[in-house]
């Protein structure tokens, strides 16, 4: 059994409803958004439909789909539709909180590509502090990449670069503390 399912939230103040955020789920998250609005720019536009007195229409996209599925039908529909932060309808979140990144001006960004790459961002961090909260006395940098696969072979040489970024930002982020040289640990809350 797939217990997956994308779903879109439209705005009905709008002909046609227009989407403004798609997400994955199982069970009733798709309509949990409009029991329990939160102050993300989703739950302020949820907020802002039923106080003018309309209903967010819930709409299940896709269904029956593995995670894996899931995780990329929603990737591929937040990158066709585009998030506010890139001109696009979704209020979804999947840029980093800081500053836009900055690209050469003669670089081609094809429209979608930035979502997917956050999200595929959010995913890696997920696994590394799912990781790290799974063993209490730390996690090296070399544990992450060796478990989670993230080790590279590039020019003949193992590198861990990748797993050292995820670690930064989550340390960043809070989520994550530096507890000897070489050992993190994730930050519970």
């Amino acid at each position: 059994m797939n217990p997956y399912y994308i779903y879109a939230l439209k705005d009905p103040r709008t002909s046609p409803a227009k989407p403004f955020y798609i997400g994955k789920g199982t069970g009733n998250r798709a309509w949990d958004h409009t029991l329990r609005v939160d102050a993300t720019r989703k739950g302020r536009r949820i907020a802002e439909i039923q106080e003018q007195g309309y209903e967010v229409v819930t709409a299940v996209l896709a269904d029956e789909l593995t995670e894996a599925q899931a995780l990329k039908l929603e990737a591929e529909l937040i990158a066709a539709f585009g998030t506010e932060d890139t001109g696009g309808l979704l209020t979804n979140s999947v840029m980093p909180s800081g500053a836009a990144p900055k690209a050469r001006r003669d670089l081609t960004v094809p429209a979608g590509v930035v979502e997917k790459a956050q999200i595929g961002l959010e995913l890696l961090k997920a696994a590394v502090l799912e990781l790290a909260q799974a063993n209490p006395d730390g996690i090296t940098n070399s544990d992450a990449s060796k478990s989670l696969g993230l080790q590279s072979d590039y020019a003949g040489g193992s590198k861990d670069y990748l797993a050292w970024s995820v670690l930064g930002l989550l340390m960043r982020e809070g989520k994550m503390i530096r507890v000897e040289e070489r050992k993190h640990r994730a930050v519970v809350r």
